[in-house]
Parts: C-alpha cells; sequence; structure tokens
C-alpha cells in the first residue's frame, strides 16, 4: 500500500465519514456492510477510519452494497442545476508506480450511475480492473500517448484519437507498455445501482 499524501489522506477521509453516515443511516453493522459488499470486516473498518488507501473495486463494491454509486462517494449530492469540477479538481482514486493516476472527475446519482474519469498512465502503468456491476459499460478515448485496453480474453491497441467501447462487468484493464506517458477519459455507465442491495433486503 502507498504512502498518503495530504490530499490523498483527506479524501480517504471524507469517504470514510460518507460511508461510515449512509450505513448508519440504514442502521446496518459492520459486518451487514461486509457481507454485502463482498469485503473483509477489517476492510469497512479500515475504509471507515480513513486509514486505507482502499482500490477503487473495493470503494465501488461498498458504493453499490450502500446503492449510492461511486461520485456519491467521494463527493455527497448537491441540489443544483449545474455542479461544477475546477481544473484539477475530482478525486484521484489510483495512483500508478510511474506517476498514473486515475480521477472521478464527476458523475450522476443513483439510480443510473455515470461515471466521467481522467486517466494518465505512466511508462509501464497498468490498471486492472475486478468486473463490475451486470450491464456496465465503459467508453475510453485516448487524448495522448496510446493504452493497451483488455477486455477478457480480448486486447486492442488504442492510438492517439482513437476511441472504443466495451462491457465493462468481465475483467479488464487499461495498460501503457510505451516509453512516453498516456492519458485518456473514460466514461462508466452502471444502471440501476441499489436495486441490488434492495432487492437482498426484501
Amino acid at each position: 500500500m502507498h504512502s498518503m499524501d495530504d490530499s490523498t489522506a483527506a479524501l480517504a477521509s471524507a469517504i470514510g465519514v460518507r460511508v461510515k453516515q449512509e450505513r448508519q443511516s440504514r442502521r446496518w453493522t459492520l459486518d451487514r456492510l461486509a457481507e454485502a459488499a463482498g469485503v473483509s470486516r477489517r476492510m469497512v473498518v479500515n475504509v471507515e477510519q480513513g486509514a486505507a488507501n482502499p482500490s477503487v473495486g473495493t470503494l465501488l463494491r461498498i458504493s453499490d452494497a450502500l446503492g449510492l454509486g461511486l461520485p456519491a462517494l467521494v463527493e455527497p449530492p448537491e441540489a443544483r442545476p449545474i455542479r461544477v469540477t475546477p481544473k484539477g479538481g475530482g478525486a484521484t482514486l489510483w495512483s500508478g508506480d510511474s506517476g498514473g493516476r486515475g480521477v472521478l472527475v464527476t458523475g450522476t446519482q443513483p439510480p443510473d450511475v455515470v461515471e466521467l474519469w481522467e486517466w494518465t498512465l505512466g511508462p509501464g502503468d497498468r490498471h486492472v480492473s475486478e468486473p463490475h456491476a451486470h450491464g456496465t459499460d465503459e467508453l475510453v478515448k485516448v487524448h495522448e500517448g496510446a493504452i493497451v485496453v483488455e477486455v477478457a480474453s480480448e486486447s486492442v491497441t488504442l492510438d492517439t484519437g482513437d476511441a472504443a467501447a466495451f462491457a465493462g462487468d468481465v475483467a479488464h484493464s487499461y495498460a501503457n507498455p510505451h516509453t512516453g506517458s498516456a492519458t485518456f477519459s473514460l466514461v462508466v455507465f452502471e444502471p440501476s445501482v441499489g436495486s441490488r442491495s434492495e432487492a437482498a433486503d426484501g
């Protein structure tokens, strides 16, 4: 686990407060959330305390279990017609060994959650994603450099300006095997967030 800088620690703390509030508002125990999210009780405790720098996958599992979606977990919803994320803003939820960053810039509220990400992959950086909820779709467009996208057993190289669409409910990854850095935008569409956890209640 990487050591956290101030901004990462502040984000981890804010996420922890939000998770705890949402869990308590549902009167769920730590064990109930852990079971619903498919993560360990220790991980839920670490996240709530802001002690962990959890993976995107872990945060997704927790936000899905709570029926929130990832954008609402990192930024509480505001009742305003336009929510602006200033340049350089957003939540950095992934950091690579070669300087890469995955930044959740903005997103929509449930039930149909759309996430807008800005990614940078340094030379040799690779981000592996576990399958998201059923029906999730992803769109990617490369702005600079080139990346390799693997979806299930298929692999494609996307050069500057190329775009692709693929199912996000299977294992997938983004990699930069080149010597320069690469940047790309990613849109994740996850339908019916929350319906699964509510169904579990019934």
